[in-house]
């Protein structure tokens, strides 16, 4: 494969991905094709998936120069790129943070997919998870400043709480770009600190681990058994779900009770293991391959819905998102 086409390759897998995942229906709880949110469309995501390709074609381009070794690593800017990235698709519509997670994910695996193909002639997962952990350890402060930005773009104290200690100033702090400039705190380590309350940090440090070993394996082994893409992204929301809590739904209701993000999250999770609870019960019962699983699927769908849009999965949705995007990088046809 040529570089244009490598680096068209991700760009379409990524927006593809994106696309694919809002597309699946019924993902209890989140916007899909026959769901809206009051402030939120599905074509507020459509507009959004779309307009992340020219960011991620970006950052693949500046993973083939690192691979070819005409840029370090360290330069490739995975903080710029996700600033630009979730500029791109706040600015693509009016339906506020739609892709703001998938934008963590999604740059620095388009870096290591790039990364990987120059180096392997192939997306190899060992291979591709070993590669986003370099990207990912080799940030700087300087990414660290461009996240904090980025994620200030499309996001408030009110959603994202406070953190009162830690190595990582609080994101709405003025002082925040001097101390992490001042202290030399890179991406990484940011996202390690916030690894034990957020899932897609913790991805971020681990390799893509969810992604890899939950999500992309459950995609590939429903398509394999049922040959039908959309059951294949719902089974996947699902899988993850029920064995990850989503940290987007904790935060949202332990804010109402702690200021501070890690007690939020703690508090939010013990109060929403029902949802996870609910998720595998859905899937043991055949989830939309039996009429049993459909009929409980589309009532655990109503309940959330009903509840509000502080119980929609994104944190659930945005690890869908990139296992498909992994799905698709490796060849998957439908």
């Amino acid at each position: 494969m040529k570089i244009k086409s490598l680096v068209k390759h991700i760009g379409c897998s990524a927006q593809l991905a994106a696309a694919l995942e809002v597309s699946g229906w019924p993902k209890p709880g989140n916007v899909h094709r026959i769901r809206d949110h009051s402030d939120t469309r599905f074509e507020h995501f459509l507009a959004g998936s779309i307009a992340l390709g020219p960011s991620i074609e970006a950052a693949a381009l500046r993973g083939v120069m690192a691979a070819k070794d005409r840029i370090k690593l360290s330069k490739v800017g995975v903080g710029k790129l996700i600033k630009k990235a979730v500029g791109d698709f706040s600015s693509s519509h009016n339906g506020g943070n739609t892709h703001l997670g998938v934008c963590l994910l999604f740059v620095p695996l388009a870096v290591a997919a790039a990364k990987t193909y120059i180096e392997e002639g192939g997306f190899p997962t060992a291979s591709l998870r070993g590669n986003i952990q370099s990207v990912m350890r080799s940030t700087t402060p300087v990414d660290a400043v461009k996240v904090y930005e980025a994620i200030r773009m499309v996001s408030s104290p009110r959603e994202l709480g406070r953190v009162n200690n830690g190595r990582a100033p609080d994101l709405y702090d003025g002082n925040a770009k001097k101390k992490i400039l001042n202290s030399g705190v890179t991406l990484f380590d940011v996202m390690m600190e916030a690894s034990s309350y957020d899932t897609i940090a913790r991805e971020l440090v681990t390799g893509m681990e969810i992604s890899f070993n939950v999500g992309f394996k459950e995609i590939i082994e429903t398509f394999e058994f049922t040959k039908d893409i959309n059951t294949a992204i719902v089974h996947t929301f699902l899988r993850i779900l029920s064995k990850f809590p989503d940290t987007f739904i904790a935060r949202k209701i332990g804010l109402k009770k702690e200021n501070d993000i890690k007690k939020a999250v703690e508090v939010g999770i013990k109060e929403t293991m029902w949802i996870s609870k609910e998720a595998m019960r859905v899937l043991d019962l055949g989830g939309l391959t039996t009429e049993e699983g459909r009929l409980a699927l589309w009532e655990l769908d109503e309940k959330l819905q009903n509840l509000g849009k502080d119980y929609s999965p994104g944190t659930t949705a945005d690890l869908t998102a990139s296992s498909l995007m992994i799905a698709l990088l490796r060849g998957l046809k439908f």
